[in-house]
């Protein structure tokens, strides 16, 4: 009697044993969940991005590189927000950031006339601020892109520009050209396209859309992104 009472014993004890490890492990895995659920999203990409060719073996000095690039762009928007905020032209600019970057989008008139590719004098010294941040010796090696768009309101042939096309992106030049000969900006981390009104953020049926639709976005790309450009 006393050997089977040893043996129930030992299997209730075995028995408990692998309970405790069944609900360890499922406590593990909860709060992986929860790790995963409030994960910095840009930072999980960019860590991702770190992995390189079949080997699975994760390049650390590149992944901490990667990571404190993304955390410079947390730097320049809030220089940017502070800015903007400073100045009283929150309804003028927006400071966003994107899964390519930090797009800096102009509306409608702040830096051109309607119908016009000059930039207005007055919006100058906005220019000058962002520049002088992106020369910064921390941000110093970001790409840019400048991104011109229109509505589908057709250009006045007496302005200059046949099209939408033209006008785009001769703004997107001019912007670039500003930046790259009056403020030092390095031409090979620069560029400029233009849209027309082929990439509209709001439909082209009213005026106020329209409005919208005719911008211009400086965008500091991501590090990810960057890999894209020429």
């Amino acid at each position: 009697m006393r050997r089977r009472k040893k043996t129930y014993e030992s299997t209730e004890i075995n028995w408990l044993t692998t309970y405790s490890d069944m609900v360890t492990l499922l406590l593990c895995f909860f709060v992986l969940l929860y790790a995963f659920s409030n994960l910095d999203t840009q930072k999980f990409k960019s860590v991702l991005a770190s992995f390189q060719g079949g080997s699975g073996v994760l390049n650390g000095e590149q992944s901490l590189n990667t990571v404190s690039a993304e955390e410079s762009l947390e730097s320049i928007k809030e220089l940017l927000e502070d800015y903007v905020e400073s100045e009283n032209l929150d309804k003028e600019i927006t400071v966003t950031l994107e899964e390519r970057g930090i797009v800096i989008r102009f509306m409608d008139r702040v830096l051109f006339d309607p119908g016009k590719a000059d930039i207005k004098p007055e919006s100058n010294e906005i220019l000058d601020f962002i520049a002088d941040v992106l020369n910064k010796d921390e941000f110093k090696n970001k790409l840019i892109k400048v991104e011109g768009h229109a509505d589908t309101t057709p250009v006045d042939p007496s302005d200059g520009f046949p099209t939408n096309w033209e006008l785009s992106a001769i703004r997107a030049t001019n912007v670039l050209r500003y930046l790259v000969e009056n403020k030092g900006i390095e031409g090979d981390r620069i560029s400029s396209s233009g849209y027309s009104y082929y990439r509209p953020i709001a439909p082209n049926d009213t005026k106020e859309n329209k409005a919208k639709n005719r911008r211009v976005d400086i965008v500091i790309l991501n590090s990810i992104y960057e890999k894209n450009e020429p």
